[in-house]
């Protein structure tokens, strides 16, 4: 039994005041990619991770890990009520950077909860499932989503997104891990997490990629600042042919840009990584939960 932890891209993030949890307020809009992680399980003696993959190196699969962590949250929702689930081996295959502003982890855990929600065949209610998500973060609850949406409040505000055009993605990292807390501690001009008037749906994608450039990622200034060659991965991306918009995502330093069609995506992404084969670069789809 296996699940897919996509990549979570913030289209665009914007950031208020800072909350008495530590937790600032924002309003990002919010969709999953094709490219990801994945999870599998298996019967097993006891509680156990593996991690493999192209950035599995520097993880560590103990108690630390949020797919652990994860699991054994569930696993205390399902004794406190009554299940006694067997232990299980869990397997992380991990395919995107770690530290890359594109929600790696959350989306994680969301997958192991999903995962063993399905292999132990627990009746959790919805609203405990997210109350789980949400104590191992932030990002968790709308990993458990993993379709566009619009965050609001500290993260704790979930509403769907406005139907979106159809359109490919180029996901970019140059390299770097920037720490998030560092980032929120260099923000300086911050746009604010009022809520924002929004059509039911974008007529087309110039529409879309007109409204987002409207927009901002307030995390982007400093974490530029701590690592200049987000700006030139993000540079890279509005050179590339069809192009028709780029940001960084999250905290970074992962940037993404986005593309009428797949193979336009296809070839921006080639002609990135010939010319910078030391960056992490793919294209993907929009992703969407079943």
């Amino acid at each position: 039994m296996q699940r897919f932890a996509p990549a979570k891209i913030n289209l665009f993030l914007h950031v208020g005041d800072r909350r008495a949890n530590g937790y600032h307020d924002l309003l990002s809009l919010v969709v999953f990619a094709s490219a990801g992680d994945r999870l599998s399980v298996a019967p097993a003696p006891h509680m156990q991770l593996r991690i493999e993959g192209p950035h599995a190196k520097g993880l560590q699969a103990d108690a630390s890990n949020l797919v652990l962590k994860a699991a054994h949250a569930l696993r205390q929702w399902a004794q406190a009520n009554g299940h006694a689930p067997p232990d299980v081996a869990l397997t992380l295959e991990k395919n995107l950077p770690v530290a890359s502003g594109i929600g790696g982890g959350s989306s994680d855990a969301a997958a192991t909860l999903r995962l063993l929600l399905a292999h132990w065949g627990l009746p959790v209610p919805a609203e405990d499932l997210y109350r789980i998500g949400r104590s191992l973060g932030a990002d968790v609850p709308v990993c458990l989503r993993a379709s566009p949406t619009l965050m609001s409040g500290d993260g704790d505000t979930l509403s769907p997104a406005p139907e979106l055009p159809g359109f490919s993605m180029v996901l970019v990292n140059p390299g770097v891990a920037v720490a998030t807390p560092a980032v929120f501690a260099g923000l300086h001009a911050r746009s604010g997490a009022k809520d924002m008037a929004l059509p039911s749906r974008f007529g087309s994608l110039r529409h879309f990629a007109a409204f987002l450039d409207r927009t901002s990622n307030d995390l982007a200034a400093p974490a530029k600042l701590m690592a200049p060659s987000i700006m030139r991965a993000e540079q890279a991306l509005v050179a590339t042919e069809g192009c028709m918009f780029a940001r960084m995502s999250g905290s970074g330093a992962t940037c993404f840009g986005i593309y009428a069609d797949e193979a336009t995506a296809a070839s921006a992404a080639r002609a990135l990584q010939r010319s910078h084969p030391d960056w992490w670069v793919v294209h993907a789809g929009l992703w969407q939960s079943d």
